[in-house]
């Protein structure tokens, strides 16, 4: 028992000594790191999450197994479909490309999908070509958008591309236009997803700035699209933008709020989807100090930050509305910085039907959990033969779930792994 004790401590302090050095999608500059070291110092009470006591009947165990297992990837942080029934998948690497890969697992070669290593400013562990997704009519009008790091002065860009017009698995560089830019104080939490909702906006989310603390009060700041989840008409123009503002959205007719806001006081969200049977938004939301979390995002709601991280206190202050509390949350025995996931909606796996799958990039862990009916009904850490970094998962068209990973923390090398059940 003594051995096994120490194992554990020691595995632990491994992996606090990696994140330390090599904090990506944790949202952690160098100087927040000063202010966790107190909170990893000291011992954390047990995770909080909800769960069940029947949870590995309700949530099946899962695999990782290679997906493409000849192909590695230059920090893939996320994959996805064009929704275009041509069965392919495009991997999104931090530097600045975008690839192409045949959905078999004997795939031996990718295809430059798009190259714009020469606009991504990726100087910051956390910055670069981040987010990708098409346009529901991308199969007719070729059109996707990309969301990427740009200097000078830092800022945040959502763009939007087409494909060239002799080559389908060719975009056309030179076809660029900008839909919007954000501009980003430090380096770090750049936290990124770019999202088509069932009503056909696209939906984006914004880290609260960067640094420690939110030291600008960004998070209760709705005079800011930072610490936002934004919604947009990208069909559209309005006077002076590139997108339109939804009638619908729930700050439109707010005095000194940007109507492009759905949600807002989240941290650095790192990964949202879309439930595809429910419409629910789910998101991870990356901690500070002590707790990453899971939220079901919903119109106007505001989720705490900086006044609350997960179920708890942060900082004094008061909210003139209510806060919206996570579905989960877990603590530093568990992980350092939350990956958001997907519920399983595809047609392989009967049991894992309606699962809600998430990470911990730094510890690896991965956990499953059905929530119905307002509740967890179950909730599990998912036992892993190999733990890996987990950057993203990715949908392919039918539904199948993937995970983009890297071999280490610093991300020299990064492969693809599909989930399947035991």
């Amino acid at each position: 028992m003594r051995f096994q004790r120490f194992n554990r401590q020691a595995r632990s302090l491994a992996i606090l000594i990696a994140a330390a050095s090599a904090y990506l999608f944790s949202g952690c500059s160098q100087a927040e790191s000063q202010s966790d070291d107190q909170a990893q110092r000291t011992p954390q009470p047990a995770s909080q999450s909800p769960g069940a006591p029947d949870a590995a009947a309700a949530i099946p165990a899962i695999r990782l197994v290679p997906a493409f297992p000849k192909l590695t990837f230059n920090r893939p942080v996320f994959i996805t479909h064009a929704g275009d029934d041509n069965g392919r998948l495009f991997v999104v690497e931090q530097p600045g490309r975008i690839l192409i890969v045949e959905n078999r697992d004997n795939a031996d070669k990718t295809e430059v999908f798009l190259d714009i290593r020469d606009r991504v400013h990726a100087r910051h562990n956390e910055e670069g070509l981040l987010s990708l997704v098409f346009h529901p009519e991308f199969k007719s009008n070729g059109q996707f958008f990309i969301y990427y790091s740009v200097a000078n002065p830092k800022r945040n860009r959502i763009a939007r591309y087409t494909v060239a017009k002799d080559d389908p698995n060719r975009a056309d560089p030179d076809s660029e236009q900008i839909v919007l830019e954000v501009e980003q104080p430090y380096g770090n939490h750049n936290g990124s997803t770019l999202l088509f909702g069932p009503d056909g906006y696209l939906y984006a989310s914004f880290g609260d700035g960067g640094y420690a603390n939110d030291p600008h009060n960004n998070g209760q700041n709705l005079g800011t699209l930072l610490s936002t989840i934004i919604r947009i008409d990208i069909n559209k123009t309005d006077e002076g933008r590139n997108y339109a503002i939804p009638d619908d959205n729930p700050f439109v007719n707010r005095e000194g709020a940007r109507p492009e806001i759905w949600a807002y006081g989240l941290r650095n969200v790192w990964r949202m989807s879309f439930d595809r049977k429910t419409g629910d938004l789910w998101a991870g939301d990356v901690g500070q100090n002590r707790w990453e979390e899971i939220d079901l995002i919903t119109r106007g709601g505001n989720y705490g930050w900086n006044l609350r991280e997960g179920f708890h206190a942060f900082s004094s202050g008061t909210s003139d509305v209510p806060l919206i509390d996570p579905i989960v949350e877990y603590g530093r025995r568990d992980g350092l910085s939350v990956t958001g996931g997907y519920v399983y909606r595809g047609e392989r796996y009967e049991r894992l039907q309606g699962v809600y799958l998430y990470a911990d990039y730094v510890s690896g862990k991965i956990w499953g959990l059905r929530y119905e009916d307002g509740e967890v009904k179950a909730h599990r850490e998912m036992p892993m033969q190999e733990r890996r970094h987990i950057t993203s998962f990715g949908e392919d068209a039918a539904g199948e779930l993937y995970v983009c990973t890297f071999d280490r923390l610093d991300g020299t090398r990064g492969r693809i792994f599909k989930i399947v059940t035991n």
